[in-house]
C-alpha cells in the first residue's frame, strides 16, 4: 500500500499543511465481538511515545481502495503508553475500513495521522453529561466514562446509544451506577433517536452546569447538537459534537 501525502489527495495535504503527525501501526490480534463488531489490538509504532493520551483519542487511518487512500476516524481503545499498544474497535458494514479489519492479520501495517484530536473534561467539572452516540462512537464514549470514572466524578450521564443490530445491545458500555442509558433502534435514517432526545429535552429534566457529547451520523449530529444547546440549554460552548459517518459512508 503506498502511504505517500500525494496518494492521500487534499486532505493528506492540509495534515501535512498543519504539520500532522504520521505513523505506521501493526495489527497484533483479532477478536470478533460480536458478528458485526471486530476489535483489532495495534502496537502503536512510537504514537503513543509522542502524543499524549486523552479521553475520546482518535487517530485517522487510511485505507486503499480503488487505486487511492480514503480517511476515516477511529477511537483508541485502552491505550497503554507505556508498551505503546491499543486496540480499534471496528462497527462491520459494507464498507472499506470495514473490509480491511475483516481481513487483516497480525503482522499487517496501517498508517494513521494524529489531528485534531483533542478533549479534556473540564474544569470546574459537568455537573452532568449528555450524551449521545451509536455503535461507531462507542469505544470514544467508553472512553470518556472511564475517565470519568478515574476522576472520581460524582457526575451522572444520561446516554442515548443508537443501534442497528440486537447484538449490538450486548457491546461492552462502560456504564457507572449513576448513568442513565436509553437503547434506541436505528429507524428513518436516525430521526427516532432525534425525536427521543426532543422528548426527553421537554421533560424539565434539570441539566444546569451540564456538558454534551455527541457522535452520530452526520444529519443527527446537527440535529441532536442543536437539541443540547437549545433545548437543554447547554449553549454553544457547552457541547461537543462530530458527525462519525454521513448515511451511506461510515467515517468511523
Amino acid at each position: 500500500m503506498t502511504t505517500s501525502v500525494s496518494g492521500r489527495g487534499w486532505q493528506g495535504a492540509v495534515m501535512k499543511l498543519f504539520n500532522a503527525d504520521d505513523f505506521e501501526i501493526t495489527v497484533t490480534r483479532t477478536e470478533a465481538v460480536t458478528e458485526h463488531y471486530l476489535r483489532l489490538g495495534f502496537s502503536g509504532g512510537g504514537l503513543l511515545q509522542k502524543i499524549p493520551v486523552h479521553p475520546t483519542m482518535w487517530v485517522r487511518a487510511w485505507f486503499e481502495a480503488g487505486g487511492s487512500l480514503h480517511q476515516r476516524g477511529y477511537t483508541l481503545v485502552d491505550p497503554d503508553p507505556e508498551s505503546d499498544t491499543f486496540d480499534i474497535e471496528f462497527a462491520l458494514h459494507d464498507g472499506t475500513a470495514a473490509h480491511w479489519a475483516e481481513q487483516a492479520e497480525p503482522g499487517d501495517v496501517l498508517p494513521v495521522t494524529v489531528m485534531g484530536s483533542d478533549f479534556a473534561i473540564g474544569d470546574p467539572a459537568p455537573a452532568g453529561w449528555l450524551i449521545a452516540g451509536d455503535t461507531a462512537s462507542l469505544p470514544a464514549i467508553n472512553s470518556l466514562l472511564d475517565a470519568l470514572s478515574a476522576a472520581g466524578s460524582p457526575a451522572p450521564a444520561t446516554l442515548w446509544l443508537e443501534y442497528q443490530h440486537d447484538s449490538d445491545r450486548d457491546l461492552p458500555l462502560h456504564r457507572r451506577p449513576q448513568d442513565t442509558v436509553t437503547w434506541i433502534p436505528r429507524e428513518r435514517e436516525g430521526a427516532t433517536l432525534v425525536e427521543t432526545v426532543r422528548v426527553a429535552a421537554e421533560s424539565g429534566m434539570d441539566t444546569t452546569g451540564y456538558r454534551g457529547w455527541v457522535a452520530l451520523d452526520s444529519k443527527s449530529t446537527r440535529a441532536v447538537t442543536g437539541i443540547f444547546r437549545s433545548d437543554f440549554g447547554l449553549g454553544r460552548k457547552g457541547v461537543k459534537s462530530m458527525a462519525y459517518w454521513k448515511v451511506g459512508k461510515a467515517f468511523a
